[in-house]
């Protein structure tokens, strides 16, 4: 299925999140350096899935289509459809959730997530965060804490992959400003 030096699953808001706030490729192109090059490794990948939701912009689009063919994972394997069936089958019997939330659940990305988690033991990486009283959303957390999977978010995976990112001085001063 994968390599066995795949660590990291990544939910598409890692992705989002980055790019429309505090990782934009202009304020730190080394988060999204350091996401190919990683993917690269075989370290940290997604899924098929959430490829096909990152269309946010071309900016993003052009970095997705540039991306190391390792970064998008294909869901389409006996394991993960095993595994894909366990997670559905545990949000169906859980009284909790309304019935428009598993079905929201069954329809989206998280539950593949999930799901190619479990079949591969692999940490999952999000920025969701726990919800087990939630009755309107099944959360990504919430499902890997009943599957036994570990959750993390992306500051975490970055620190455990030992990445930081640098600030260079200019060497020119903005407009209207002196460099002190």
């Amino acid at each position: 299925m994968v390599g066995t030096k795949l660590q990291y699953i990544l939910d598409a808001n890692v992705f989002l999140e980055a790019y429309k706030r505090y990782y934009a490729f202009d304020l730190c192109p080394g988060f999204w350096q350091s996401l190919e090059y990683h993917a690269a490794q075989g370290i940290l990948a997604t899924i098929d899935r959430v490829g096909d939701e990152l269309q946010e912009g071309p900016l993003l689009d052009e970095w997705k289509s540039q991306a190391p063919p390792l970064l998008f994972l294909d869901t389409d394997t006996a394991d993960i459809l095993a595994a894909y069936g366990d997670i559905i089958r545990w949000a169906h019997e859980q009284a909790r959730f309304t019935d428009a939330a598993k079905a929201s659940f069954a329809e989206g990305v998280d539950a593949w997530l999930v799901a190619f988690a479990k079949a591969a033991g692999v940490t999952m990486v999000t920025h969701e965060a726990p919800a087990p009283h939630s009755m309107k959303i099944v959360k990504i957390p919430d499902v890997c804490k009943a599957f036994d999977i570990t959750c993390k978010d992306s500051f975490v995976m970055l620190r455990e992959l030992h990445v930081s990112y640098y600030w260079d001085r200019p060497t020119t001063p903005p407009k209207n400003q002196s460099i002190p």
